[in-house]
């Protein structure tokens, strides 16, 4: 059998296991005595589902919320020692960490699949990696050290519990796996929500030290526990049957339409999450407001992944995607575009978390359509590229960010926020959001 798996259960009935739909097909025999008797949980369903579904959910929010509330601290360490005489490369800690991440994805999926026995354990030593980083990056004196702290040592520890996730996750929801990583994803949203007045609230008492020794501390305890449900559903035995490592989807064209679009909205998708609280203080508000809109970003976030995740399940995905590109680049070119005040900006904010903050959970459309071209490629390796395609346009934001922000375009000479020197970030992030729509285009022409 290629993609079915022999079973058996405690009533000695033989089934026959579909990888594709994780339904079962019974057959009555009498089994050998060398197979292994057990009975597998529900997939989409039941305790043991929803609770793995939790803790995902609870692990996200701890592991990504932290660099997707970066904002907050990108305006501490530019406005405060020892940071502040040199403040270049501040915007590269956020985009390194979420950018290393994502590009570390393929990597990891490859060893997996050739050692899956790990990928448990990988998460444990992730953990580790993560509390070290942050406990080091408490330490830190120059710019460079959060960097390699804060930024790629962080990410390092973060992959390798987020891909271990997705590989389980991927087993558990069948049916409604769009649903299912939507709500995952939400986690980093609900954080994104917490978070940001958390730690703003710490730098301002205690300082960026006390502030990431406790974060350390908080995430040890709290993540720790939570690992204990981040476990698969398919027995070790079965998921290790698998075929080599076929990278052939990547010829194909159900692939890199999407990729394309993806890598382009993940160039100017991090720049507001960024830039928000600075810009918000640029035009007389205060750090508490800028928290606000952040947090608000954040929100629209949660929503955001979970109903563009179940659109995934009933729409095709371009569809969606298109969707996605439409709300962004309405909340960016007319939302912040005009904005200097603060009702304006929170209704960007949360309009943009809405519909740019829920693109990354079209992710499991596109499995299904590069899987309808090549039924031999694997859905973590799927994965792990799209995910390098949103880490290329992470690690670029950073740099290319700060580069448009010191041309200082327009400043004076244009109106509302085109004209605070922040207008050349504005009009990139629009462009690159409406570039997430190009597949939609793409499959009409392909259509005619």
């Amino acid at each position: 059998m290629d993609s079915d798996i022999a079973l058996t259960d405690f009533h000695g009935e033989h089934r026959a296991y579909d990888r594709d739909d994780g339904n079962f097909r019974s057959r009555f025999r009498q089994p050998s005595v060398t197979q292994r008797e057990f009975t597998l949980p529900s997939a989409d369903q039941g305790k043991d589902a929803w609770l793995f579904l939790a803790g995902c959910f609870m692990v996200e929010a701890l592991i990504w919320g932290f660099p997707f509330s970066f904002g907050v601290f990108q305006e501490y360490y530019t406005a405060h020692e020892p940071f502040s005489p040199g403040p270049s490369g501040i915007a590269v800690i956020g985009t390194s960490s979420t950018g290393i991440m994502y590009l570390s994805c393929p990597v990891l999926f490859a060893v997996f699949k050739r050692w899956p026995h790990v990928r448990r354990h990988c998460t444990l030593v992730g953990l580790a990696i993560n509390t070290l980083a942050i406990i080091a990056a408490s330490f830190a004196t120059q710019v460079s050290h959060l960097i390699l702290t804060q930024g790629v040592l962080y990410a390092v520890g973060g992959v390798m519990i987020y891909c271990p996730t997705i590989l389980f996750l991927d087993e558990w929801f069948i049916r409604r796996k769009g649903l299912a990583f939507g709500i995952m994803w939400a986690g980093t949203g609900v954080s994104g929500v917490v978070l940001p007045f958390i730690m703003s609230a710490l730098l301002t008492r205690f300082g960026f030290r006390t502030t990431l020794r406790a974060y350390a501390v908080a995430l040890m305890v709290l993540a720790l526990p939570l690992l204990y449900f981040i476990r698969p559903r398919l027995p070790l035995a079965q998921t290790s049957l698998q075929r080599r490592l076929d990278l052939s989807f990547l010829r194909t064209t159900a692939f890199w339409i999407p990729q394309s679009a993806n890598v382009a909205q993940g160039l100017g998708y991090f720049i507001p999450g960024i830039y928000l609280p600075t810009y918000a203080t640029s035009q007389g508000m205060t750090g508490t407001e800028g928290t606000v809109m952040l947090a608000l970003v954040n929100m629209g976030v949660v929503f955001g992944a979970i109903w563009v995740g179940a659109l995934t399940d009933r729409m095709h995905v371009s569809s969606v995607m298109a969707l996605c590109s439409f709300g962004a680049v309405l909340a960016v070119f007319v939302f912040w575009g005009l904005a200097v005040s603060m009702p304006m900006l929170c209704l960007f904010s949360l309009l943009y978390g809405l519909t740019a903050g829920g693109f990354s959970a079209t992710y499991t459309g596109i499995v299904q359509l590069v899987k309808e071209q090549d039924t031999a490629a694997d859905t973590g390796m799927i994965f792990g590229f799209l995910a390098v395609g949103r880490g290329i346009g992470a690690l670029a934001s950073g740099p290319l960010s700060e580069a448009l922000l010191h041309m200082q375009t327009w400043k004076g000479e244009a109106k509302l926020g085109y004209g605070t020197g922040y207008g050349l970030l504005i009009v990139f992030t629009g462009i690159t959001a409406a570039a997430g729509g190009t597949s939609f285009i793409a499959r009409r022409i392909e259509l005619r």
